[in-house]
């Protein structure tokens, strides 16, 4: 097994290395340090958990370098979907910079701008952004982009299912035709592929699993039960199970907000956290769910990659994502480093499609369970166990349209 010291890494980085607590490089941070080092634009796809952000900020503090300008201008710059995950990459950042006084910012949407200006002008030289702000700071010139060195996407899949990808076109013309670029991402798709043979020529692919692949330590399981049934058989799951530090994912914030308020009244400690949150709120919830003041968390699929909590015993999917994608993105949270983790989802009726559409990207069946003695109603549907959904793509549903009349329409004048 190889060690930081092997990588390529100088001495300065491996200090941060031994703050940072990191012991042995994973494998994406194995086989994607060395060719950033080597200033190569680079690919990387693999699981969530599985130590990306260490993959991009130790080799990229390493590599840029400071211009001879007074007020420090940013030289590295990292885009994300979501607050947290920039507040993720900041704090990693911060410790890997300290030994060259690199000066590490952020910037997000859904925070007051000002104070972001004021920190701005004392300087910057690796900025993390969330691409929404990002732009309205380059549109009010009060940022410089033509000196980026390193351009990083994380979750650049997120981002693109978010509606970002308009915005990442405009960043990416803002920055130097020459400078480096890095992608990761826990799935690469046609339209991410597209940008990489446009703007990432001759680049190095890093994948460490296959598209739809899953940790090995995760217990999946699925419940078929009626719509209408899913809060009692939340409420029965959790009162009958010890489901440890618990994440729920609904699919829309409204839903996660009455889920919420459902399980506040049967004295369940929990807190919904949603885009829809403030700033203060969502960190507030976090430290709560990390520090084990509050049992169960409860979000939505915009939050799945932005949720960076070690030691998540279990992931309930409420709702049945309707992208197979985010099936794997959630479930992610648990089972990181090794650790075992359960992963349950509910699936009614109306989400059978859907679960075939996960089955068939990960390329096996999720088992279906019940809960014993749980009075479910004869309407629900029960896959079979025969089935073999992975062995062919299941056909998308298609609406009927309408025969087009030769008949002339009336035309007002």
């Amino acid at each position: 097994m190889k060690k930081f010291e092997d990588l390529g890494l100088n001495p300065k980085l491996l200090k941060a290395v031994s703050r940072l607590k990191y012991e042995n490089p994973t494998p994406v941070q194995e086989q994607s340090i060395p060719p950033i080092l080597a200033g190569k634009h680079v690919v990387a796809c693999a699981q969530t958990g599985t130590g990306k952000t260490a993959a991009f900020v130790l080799p990229t503090i390493q590599s840029i370098t400071r211009s001879s300008r007074k007020k420090p201008v940013p030289h590295a710059l990292v885009v994300v979907p979501t607050r947290e995950l920039a507040t993720q990459v900041e704090k990693v950042a911060k410790v890997a910079a300290q030994p060259y006084e690199y000066k590490v910012r952020s910037v997000v949407g859904g925070i007051k701008y000002k104070p972001q200006l004021e920190r701005l002008s004392r300087g910057v030289d690796v900025l993390v952004a969330t691409p929404g702000r990002l732009l309205d700071l380059t549109d009010d010139k009060q940022i410089d982009l033509s000196q980026i060195q390193i351009l990083i996407l994380d979750e650049a899949d997120r981002m693109l299912d978010m509606g970002f990808w308009p915005p990442i076109k405009k960043i990416l013309n803002m920055i130097p035709r020459d400078s480096q670029k890095l992608l990761f991402s826990a799935t690469i798709g046609s339209e991410i592929n597209k940008m990489v043979g446009a703007h990432m020529k001759n680049s190095v692919k890093v994948e460490i699993a296959r598209k739809g692949e899953t940790a090995q330590h995760i217990i999946q399981s699925c419940m078929p039960v009626e719509h209408s049934q899913k809060a009692d058989l939340l409420l029965a799951l959790l009162s009958r199970r010890s489901t440890g530090k618990t994440l729920i994912f609904t699919r829309t914030k409204r839903r996660a907000n009455m889920l919420a308020r459902i399980l506040s009244k049967n004295k369940i400690k929990c807190q919904a956290i949603h885009g829809d949150r403030s700033q203060s709120q969502r960190t507030r919830a976090l430290k709560d769910f990390t520090t084990n003041r509050i049992d169960i968390l409860v979000t939505t699929d915009v939050m799945a990659r932005g949720i960076h909590v070690d030691n998540i015993d279990t992931v309930i999917n409420y709702d049945t994502p309707v992208s197979p994608e985010d099936y794997v993105h959630r479930i992610g949270r648990t089972g990181r480093a090794g650790q075992k983790g359960d992963a349950i989802t509910f699936v009614a009726p109306e989400e059978m499609l859907a679960l075939r559409d996960i089955e068939f990207l990960m390329k096996e069946v999720i088992p279906a369970v019940d809960l014993e003695d749980f009075p479910y109603r004869e309407g629900r549907t029960i896959p079979s166990e025969k089935r073999l959904a992975v062995k062919e793509k299941p056909k998308p549903f298609q609406h009927r349209s309408r025969k087009k009349s030769s008949r002339p329409r009336n035309r007002r004048r």
